[in-house]
């Protein structure tokens, strides 16, 4: 008889983590989703990362219809909500509204989960399909404001959130797919990026991705080998994000949160190395 290995012991802690003084990680559901409907999707890997970060699920600013992968299963969980107009029938927006809005929802959250305790340091934020392309495209806003201070001579202003000294450290991008958004057009003036108000879809990629809208902070970039976006996924990485600075973790699934353990695993570890690489200390599960 084939020999059976036995269960590998499980790292996971038995009793449940005091979260408040932890760091924390601002979550960003995807595209006609909100808030509850991402932290239930993304509960294998809120198993692991619970040890080590605060979690902190924030509802975007714009109501839509849901999108059509979750109403099966998440059509009681209305109402449903996009951070960014995807399609012509969503109301168009300016793009200053836009910024202004996304940022008012986050600021909200972040200012709630004080109230609610939370005390740790805001180190990263994790997002989803269009919660990725907003994460990756925060950090580039904050890329910009850090580099005008350094050519002025000053302190960095405060971005979209309005709130002084946060300073994003990584983003864990899942499915998270290109163009870009404009979320500082004062500063930022490159054509690889897609107006804030704007919609991105069919939008029409430059030959090159100039040093101004190309990431050098690090990123956790997921992708599923079965997603119907992975080409967009695939120029996010390879034309956005400077080499050498982004990590990928390739799975056999579609657009979607990975839930076996089997790719989770490979996901939370590829997270705590970069968090770690970053200067924050995790509680490591796998």
């Amino acid at each position: 008889m084939p020999s059976i290995s036995p269960p590998r012991a499980s790292k996971i802690p038995t009793t449940l983590p005091n979260t408040k003084p932890l760091p924390r990680i601002l979550c960003l559901h995807g595209g006609g989703v909100n808030a509850t409907i991402f932290e239930t999707q993304s509960r294998a890997l809120v198993r692991h990362l619970q040890y080590s970060f605060r979690l902190v699920w924030v509802d975007a600013p714009f109501f839509c219809d849901p999108h059509p992968d979750i109403i099966g299963v998440y059509s009681d969980y209305a109402p449903f909500r996009r951070w960014l107009r995807w399609v012509p029938e969503q109301a168009a927006i300016d793009a200053e509204a836009c910024i202004e809005e996304i940022g008012y929802a986050m600021r909200t959250a972040m200012e709630e989960d004080d109230r609610a305790g939370g005390t740790g340091e805001w180190v990263g934020l994790m997002g989803f399909s269009q919660g990725a392309k907003l994460s990756a495209s925060l950090l580039l806003e904050q890329q910009a404001r850090e580099a005008r201070a350094r050519i002025q001579g000053t302190t960095t202003a405060s971005g979209l959130t309005g709130l002084p000294g946060l300073k994003w450290r990584f983003a864990i991008l899942l499915a998270g797919r290109a163009p870009l958004s404009n979320l500082n057009p004062e500063i930022l003036k490159s054509e690889a990026l897609v107006g804030a108000g704007d919609i991105s879809e069919g939008f029409q990629f430059c030959n090159e991705v100039e040093k101004e809208a190309t990431l050098h902070l690090p990123t956790l970039h997921v992708h599923g080998m079965a997603d119907a976006g992975l080409h967009l996924h695939r120029i996010l990485l390879n034309q956005y994000c400077e080499e050498g600075t982004a990590r990928l973790v390739e799975w056999e699934g579609a657009h979607r949160i990975p839930l076996k353990s089997i790719d989770v695993d490979r996901v939370v570890g590829a997270i705590y190395d970069m968090a770690e690489e970053t200067g924050v200390e995790v509680v490591r599960t796998v």
